[in-house]
Order: structure tokens, then sequence, then C-alpha cells
């Protein structure tokens, strides 16, 4: 991103903005070097008013509204000059890329003390087997980043891989330690050149850090090989054994179906003053749909630009609908005196974002899978012939031991087989297990009959087989670690990846397609 003054429009800064909180979901944003708000958990709001570009953040904690007057692009980061409302100087807002912002230094000592703690409790664990090549650098050529420690137990001509991530490191690193081990483990396989024999791999994590890696190993391919977990308390120096054949009781719950149709019969007023407002070319490219029994989306493309929640008039049992508009998480009331601005919104949305637009257009390349979701949702069956088109579920809430998760799309075979579909726009190292999370959710859920209890798939009889996965990607995209990673999965989890065009925004074709054995 190029550095944006403060002399640019204001329509520009708000869509640097844009573009930066789409490129980076899990953001800070900081003040004086203390995190103000995680945006993987706040809200925003951008908006043009009067010349001015608004940036509005809120969580349960706290609200802020500044006036955004310059912004200056760094590395994975994005200084923001604001304004209070009634103050002349401005203060600096730092939008950073993600929640670790310890400087490179105490970074790297923080990895290294941990490469002599993690040594010295291996030596003392495994008393009779060799440490060798213990390090944390990094090999992008082989997707290893610097945050892991990666080593080897040897003992003659046994072996075990070995992995492990300090404390200080974000839970989002941690929880990717099952992706980066099993390619370590596959990587010292092909590299032992026949003299070792890796017997399986041994991940370490800090203590009380293990739930969702620990869910994950559950599911490796025992046959594949043998799969050991360890907390590692850093202070005692101490590792201490996980059973990963017990996960837990996965306590999943599920919202309750509501009837679409009806939800959008209630709001109908309100709906066809939304649509009213809009230029006749754009209401035939509108999407609209209902998130809940309260609550109607109208979305372009997959990105939602207005929305309407009902409920009750303070101090009354009168209904009252709420309209508001903004894409992404932007929310400016609709009212007489903002109808205007809608407009101008909506126009210049509808401008950019279509399937002949430019990559270098941020709001072409807002939540692209997104995007993706709606075009599968309207017909499924065009890539995979054997589910039904119709009835599909997007952005599905599940619960599960405190972690709220939205599944992409849940669909239904033709003879009645539940179907996860996990979409990815880009790469991600991480998406075969990001969507076995799912899997085994829809999994547990499907296993307590709560798809039928909650309303979901109405007068079908659902199968008693496990949930297939689909992994859904632009052929280009899918990750080169993706095949070694399913190839450790269960023989338990049924999988699938469907590789499209790459212009798949015009038109969806399937270039490859793989599935588990």
């Amino acid at each position: 991103m190029a550095p944006v003054t403060a002399e640019i429009a204001a329509v520009d800064l708000a869509a640097a903005l844009e573009e930066f909180f789409a490129e980076y979901p899990h953001a800070t944003v900081r003040e004086d070097g203390h995190v103000l708000f995680d945006m993987a958990a706040a809200h925003f709001s951008i908006s043009t008013q009067q010349g001015r570009c608004l940036l509005h953040l809120w969580s349960d904690e706290r609200n802020l509204v500044r006036t955004v007057s310059g912004l200056k692009a760094r590395k994975d980061s994005l200084r923001v000059e604001a304004r209070r409302f009634g103050q002349s100087k401005p203060q600096v807002l730092e939008l950073a890329a993600n929640r670790d912002r310890r400087t490179p230094s105490s970074r790297e000592s923080a990895r290294a003390k941990y490469l002599r703690l993690l040594d010295r409790a291996l030596v003392r664990e495994f008393p009779d087997w060799k440490i060798e090549g213990l390090r944390s650098a990094a090999d992008l050529e082989h997707s290893f980043g610097p945050a892991y420690a990666r080593g080897m137990l040897l003992k003659g001509t046994a072996a075990w891989a070995v992995i492990g991530v300090n404390a200080e490191e974000t839970q989002s690193t941690i929880d990717g330690m099952v992706t980066l081990g099993v390619l370590w483990l596959a990587y010292c396989r092909e590299h032992g050149e026949g003299r070792r024999l890796f017997e399986g791999l041994r991940v370490v994590v800090p203590a009380g850090a293990s739930q969702t890696v620990r869910a994950r190993m559950h599911w490796l391919n025992a046959n594949a090989a043998k799969w050991e977990l360890y907390e590692f308390d850093e202070r005692a120096e101490r590792l201490e054994s996980v059973d990963v054949r017990d996960c837990g009781n996965l306590k999943a719950e599920l919202v309750h179906a509501f009837n679409p149709e009806a939800a959008l019969e209630r709001n109908r007023a309100a709906v066809d003053r939304v649509l009213g407002l809009l230029w006749p070319g754009l209401r035939g490219a509108t999407e609209i749909r209902a998130r809940s029994a309260a609550e109607i989306a109208f979305l372009l493309h997959g990105l939602e630009f207005a929305r309407i929640r009902s409920g009750f008039a303070r101090g009354s049992f009168a209904r009252e609908d709420e309209i508001s508009f903004g894409a992404g998480a932007h929310e400016t009331p609709l009212n007489d005196e903002s109808e205007e601005l809608f407009r101008e919104l909506t126009q210049r949305l509808f401008e950019h974002r279509h399937a002949d637009g430019t990559v270098r257009d941020p709001l072409y390349r807002l939540q692209p899978e997104r995007w993706l979701e709606c075009l599968l949702r309207q017909d499924i069956a065009e890539i995979e012939p054997s589910l039904r088109a119709d009835v599909v579920y997007s952005q599905v809430p599940a619960f599960a031991a405190g972690d709220r998760a939205m599944l992409d799309l849940l669909a239904v075979t033709r003879e009645g087989r539940l179907a996860v579909l996990e979409l990815k726009a880009d790469d991600d190292l991480h998406l075969p297990f990001q969507a076995l999370d799912y899997w085994a959710r829809v999994r547990q859920l499907h296993r307590e009959r709560a798809f039928e209890k909650h309303g979901y798939f109405p007068g079908t009889e659902l199968s008693e087989q496990p949930p297939l996965l689909y992994l859904i990607a632009p052929s280009l995209r899918i990750h080169p670690s993706t095949d070694t990673v399913l190839r450790h999965f269960s023989s338990e989890v049924p999988w699938e990846v469907i590789g499209l065009n790459e212009d798949w925004r015009k038109r969806r074709k399937v270039i490859l397609r793989k599935r588990s054995h």
C-alpha cells in the first residue's frame, strides 16, 4: 500500500482503511503503545461525510470516533493521523497487522531462550535419546517460520521429529503447530535418506494452551505415525504428557434454524424502503438474505452493505425496524438526513465491485471468501452435483468450549449425508486443519441429532454416516503443502479438495478434484 497524505480526498482515505482491515482481519489498534482494540472481536465503521473521513471503532470495553486526516503505510502496519471531535491537533493511531508487536530483537531473544529450555527439558524427559538439529531458523521454502523450534530425537536407527513453540507466541501461532508438525515429520522422513526410521512426531505446547492442538491431533492417522503431545511449563522446565486420544467432551451448541421467508415478509416495508433508494440498475444485483428471524442483510457479491434489525421500540411492545448501511462492519443509521450518503456509497460500491473489476480496487478485493460463498450458495450443484442446491445454509453459528464458529457452508447430499464446505480465495497453509475444526464440530452435533432438533434440513432424513468435508479454493491458490497435510488425516475424515478456475467470479469450472481413499 502506498503512503497516503492528509491532502488525499476523504473517499481515498476511507478506501485505504477498508483495504487494510480487509487484508488484516486480526489487526490491533494501538495508541501510545497500548492496545485499544483487537479487531478479531471489535467492530469498525468508516464513512465520508462533508468531505471528512470518519473512523468509528467499538467493542465491549470502549468506543472511539476519530476524523482521519492522513495515513502512512509501513510494513504490516498503518499509521493513522486522526483528530478527536473539537480538537485541532491530530493524534496517531497505529493499526498493526497482528497482535504480536514485540520488537524483532525481543522475539529473537525469547525464541533463543526457549531453545535452551526445551533442550534441557527433552534431555530430562528422554535421557536415552540424543537431541539433534534443534533450531528455529526460518525455512520459507518448506513453510517453516522462526516461531517454531524444530529438531530430532535419535537413538540408533530410531528417531522422532520434535516441534515446539514458546508461551510468548500468539494463540493462533500455537494452534498452527499441528500443520507445521506434520510438515516437519514429512521433511525429516524425506531427508532421512533411509538411515533412520522416524516413528512419529512429538509436539510441545505451552502449559494450558493445548486444547485446539489436542483436538486436531486426535484426527491424525495413527497408521501413518505415532503422535504425542506435551505441555511445557517453562518456569519449572517440566514436560507433561497429554493424551490426544481423549480430546475431551466436545460440547457443541447450535443456533436454532428460522424461517427466512417469514422474516422477509415481516420486514417487507423496510426492505422496500432500502430497495427504493437503490438506483434501478443496482436492485437486480442485490441479494437479500435473512441472517436471523430479526435481521435482514443486503449484499453485493457477498459483501454486506445494509441491514435491517427488528426489535421493540424503547418502553413499548410496538415493533421497530432499524436500518443501517455501510460496507462490511460499517454502521450508519439510515434516516432522512443520510439517504443521500447511502445513495453515494452504494453507487460507488456497485461501480467498483463486479465480476469485470480490477484486483487493484479494494472494494473488488474485499471479502473474497464471501463472494465465493455467495456464488456457490446460489448453485452448489454446479460444482458438486451430488449436493442438493435447494437447501444450503451459510454462516451457521456453532459454539464449542466458549468459542464461536461460523461454518462457511453446510449442505446435504441427495442421499441425506451432511457436507461441510470450507472456502478460501487465497492460499492458506492452515486450511486443512481449520476445515477439520468445523468438520469435527458438525460431526459432534450430528451425533447428538442437533440439526433435527433445531430445525435444519426440514423434511430430510439425515444419513447416519459422518459428514463429508470439502475444501474449495481456486486451484492456483491451494497451498502446496495441502496434499501432504491431508495424507496424514485419519481415514475417518472423508475429505475432498476442489480446485476452481482463477477467474471464478465470472464463471466457475472445476480444474482439479482429489478425494481421500
